[in-house]
């Protein structure tokens, strides 16, 4: 049975996103070396979901009182069926873009990707998924004063994704805002080229 890879783009700026560039050249690497994964593509910027209401989200999570959102229940089923999972991230104004938050909001159901115990522990349920972020980011982040004070997308995602049970992999661009794009995208793509197959 083939397995199942999700790529999500988030970036708002179509063919100019280094973002959608690193995660196209990801997918690309990862299906060259499998070529029987089955490729779902959602572009979040094109065809967003919307803020999270009660009513907008999966008729799995409990604040929707079993009815849901249709899109929204969609989403969290792709997420659910993913082996792999190839997110295009741009960090805006030191975060994540408010469509790929959405996005999360529709992940992160009680009972489907984590569970609280009798203790208040929290167990992720998603454990086995591979997840691959092509992160890029405008400024540096190399001192670590400044990147805890103000770098909330890396740090966001990695909290997410480990709240659910997956540890992130990330391939990284960045200074693209402060004179290195050519150099930020060439380095990720390079990555991107080397990513571990399996």
């Amino acid at each position: 049975m083939s397995r199942t890879l999700l790529h999500l783009d988030s970036s708002i700026l179509g063919d100019h996103s280094v973002s959608r560039q690193v995660s196209a050249a990801i997918v690309a690497r990862l299906t060259a070396a499998d070529p029987s994964l089955r490729v779902v593509y959602r572009d979040l910027a094109a065809d967003p979901l919307p803020h999270a209401t009660p009513a907008s989200m999966p008729a799995d999570h409990p604040l929707s009182g079993g009815k849901g959102d249709a899109a929204s229940q969609q989403a969290l089923d792709d997420f659910l069926a993913a082996d792999i999972v190839v997110v295009g991230a741009p960090m805006y104004n030191f975060s994540v873009p408010t469509q790929l938050r959405a996005w999360i909001d529709r992940i992160l159901v009680p009972g489907k990707t984590f569970a609280y115990g009798a203790d208040g522990a929290v167990e992720g349920l998603a454990k086995g998924k591979r997840v691959v972020v092509a992160l890029a980011r405008g400024g540096s982040y190399a001192d670590p004063s400044f990147a805890a004070a103000a770098e909330h997308a890396e740090t966001y995602l990695r909290w997410v994704f480990g709240f659910i049970g997956v540890e992130p992999e990330f391939i990284v661009a960045e200074g693209i805002a402060a004179g290195r794009r050519e150099a930020a995208l060439e380095g990720a793509l390079k990555s991107a080229a080397e990513l571990k197959a399996a």
